[in-house]
């Protein structure tokens, strides 16, 4: 069929368009579409805090004030509290601003027309870089420059395999912040490619339809009736997975901090 051999050219255009492309300036010197709606994305984000802040009530009202009282409660007690135990409070601002952040980009991601600043590997390194100083920096506050370093090799390990431990430790460490970068660009990306790919038929198999109403055009649409649905699906997947990713990304630093700040019994 001609929209099945239109395919491959559509779906190499598609990839294209989430290539960093200057929005503002250039490459060197300007601003990429990813980070205009990152930036996009940041101030969606104070402005919703913002309007969460104005409507605090001893008893939320309304569907906006419930959901994001949700959100944070899932925080405080999914993530602070379970994960992190006692010391929840100190690390709770942070791992609130992480999910909501990271949440915010990846919704506004799936609007069509829009792009995830989580969508390429630059801005969750960054996110990723931000994370691992922080867990660090706690686990240096905590123990020590050199307690840390001893802290990452279990006592009670004799000599050699204490040594070998302590560098596998170390090498996990280090590893962390590109796990992290990599795991929310991959999942962001290949959602997104999906979804595109799958617009792309229903514009296929409908353009057709839409140009002259004939019954073999009619016939030729039906097609795109069902990778319509689909994409609606897909769409719907998407959101889920923005919240699990933000979920992923937020209770795994939280692992980080904890384990940074732990103490050897």
């Amino acid at each position: 069929m001609d929209a099945f051999a239109q395919l491959p050219d559509e779906i190499n255009h598609l990839v294209s368009e989430f290539h960093s492309i200057p929005f503002v300036g250039d490459l060197m010197m300007g601003m990429t579409q990813y980070s205009f709606w990152l930036c996009a994305s940041a101030i969606l984000l104070l402005v919703i805090m913002f309007a969460f802040k104005s409507k605090l009530a001893l008893v939320p009202h309304g569907l906006f004030a419930n959901v994001m009282e949700w959100g944070i409660e899932f925080v405080q007690n999914d993530v602070g509290k379970q994960i992190i135990g006692k010391n929840w409070k100190k690390h709770f601002p942070f791992l609130a601003t992480l999910f909501f952040f990271i949440l915010c980009n990846n919704v506004v991601g799936v609007i069509p027309g829009m792009k995830p600043g989580s969508g390429t590997i630059s801005t969750t390194a960054a996110l990723a870089v931000v994370a691992f100083v922080y867990f660090i920096a706690c686990g240096v506050r905590a123990h020590g420059p050199i307690g840390y370093l001893k802290s990452l090799a279990p006592e009670g390990v004799g000599f050699p395999l204490n040594i070998l431990i302590w560098v596998i430790e170390v090498i996990s460490t280090l590893l962390r912040p590109i796990t992290l970068a990599v795991r929310l660009f991959c999942n962001m990306f290949a959602g997104h490619i999906v979804m595109g790919s799958f617009a792309i038929m229903v514009t296929l198999f409908v353009q057709p339809l839409l140009q002259q109403v004939t019954a073999s055009n009619i016939l030729a649409a039906l097609p795109g009736v069902l990778f319509a649905f689909i994409l609606l699906v897909i769409y719907a997947i998407e959101i889920f997975v923005a919240f699990v990713q933000a979920y992923v990304f937020t209770i795994l630093t939280a692992v980080y901090i904890q384990e940074a700040e732990e103490v050897e019994e």
